[in-house]
């Protein structure tokens, strides 16, 4: 599928495309990695599924001998603020089960990591960042750090850190990383959106450059659609997403908004901007068509933006998440981010100079 006239210029800098390897300020040596083991990818011990599966585990042996602080119900699954609660109640039962789940869960990250560190792609990695939804839970804060220890302790000198922003909002501010520095010239903010398998979120990303370099972003505004709960068509869903983006132009106000617009979304995302897989819980179904493009669409939607043509640039929404840490990776070289949520989102980044 062609490119827009504005996706076709390069002016001597890297050149604009879809899921890039090659991005202004870092290489993407790997992502979306899909490796197996035993018939099941190596991520799948540890995302938000497995520790429930940990919590629910723990909860049997406790029911044998005393009473389940998390109720008599054992198949739903508890939530981050049900589980941090243990951490907090003072009791030390509540404490012991949530502690013994995320000890579990923990061992087993540790495990993922040093499997991914095996892989050429991610060798000499120096520090992993870590998002996606369980980050925002204390419990996830602690398995991290214990993860962290884990790894040390077995000789793997590597950081483990919770992603600075928001895991929210790290997945909108990463979009700014996507846009070479010259397109961004005489602006300080752009439209960026991250579609997920439950939510779609779309905002208003501020940013502040320096010599060429994005030193600070943040979310200014934005907006949140919980698709899920309305289970949309794929069309109407592209509309829903058309009317939020239109309403965040109109409350840019005076920001100096760039007629660009980021998206991140799951799986692996070809040059053209088609999805090649992974994009099967998104709304509505078949956004791995070979007769849709989702660039396409939402420029059609949104062909301009304060007068000039909408540009858009697609990527996978760890590579994004990751992205927004940039800033914060200036002493390392080579580096990863993991996101735990329904699955282990991953990307693996080398620094390069910005153009």
């Amino acid at each position: 599928m062609p490119q827009t006239r504005a996706a076709q210029k390069t002016q001597g800098h890297t050149p604009l495309g879809h899921g890039a390897t090659e991005l202004p300020s870092v290489v993407v040596d790997d992502y979306n990695n899909e490796e197996r083991e035993r018939g099941h990818f190596i991520g799948d011990k540890a995302n938000k599924g497995a520790f429930q599966v940990k919590l629910h585990d723990w909860r049997k042996v406790l029911r044998e001998y005393a009473d389940d602080p998390l109720g008599q119900n054992l198949t739903d699954p508890i939530s981050k603020k049900k589980v941090d609660g243990l951490l907090e109640s003072g009791d030390a039962l509540s404490m012991a089960l949530a502690m013994a789940a995320i000890e579990d869960f923990s061992r087993d990250f540790a495990e993922v990591i040093e499997k991914y560190l095996t892989f050429k792609s991610w060798a000499k990695t120096e520090r992993i960042v870590v998002g996606g939804g369980f980050r925002e839970g204390r419990a996830g804060q602690i398995a991290i750090a214990r993860a962290n220890m884990i790894l040390r302790a077995g000789g793997v000198n590597i950081d483990l850190v919770p992603i600075t922003h928001h895991p929210d909002d790290a997945g909108l501010i990463g979009s700014v990383h996507l846009m070479p520095s010259w397109m961004l010239k005489g602006h300080n903010a752009i439209l960026a959106v991250d579609i997920g398998g439950t939510n779609m979120r779309a905002g208003i990303v501020e940013f502040v450059r320096e010599k060429h370099r994005i030193v600070d972003a943040s979310v200014r505004e934005s907006d949140i659609w919980r698709h899920a709960d309305d289970q949309p068509s794929r069309s109407a869903a592209i509309d829903r997403l058309a009317d939020m983006l239109n309403g965040l132009v109109g409350k840019a106000g005076k920001l100096k908004l760039a007629p660009l617009i980021g998206i991140a979304c799951p799986g692996i995302v070809n040059p053209d901007g088609a999805i090649k897989r992974g994009g099967h819980n998104l709304p509505g179904g078949n956004w791995e068509s070979d007769h849709f493009n989702l660039p396409t669409a939402v420029t059609k939607a949104i062909p301009t933006i304060h007068d000039h043509e909408t540009l858009v640039i697609m990527h996978n929404d760890a590579v994004v998440q990751g992205l927004s840490q940039l800033p914060f990776m200036e002493d390392v070289s080579r580096w990863g981010v993991m996101t735990i949520g329904t699955g282990l989102g991953n990307a693996r980044f080398t620094n390069r100079k910005p153009d």
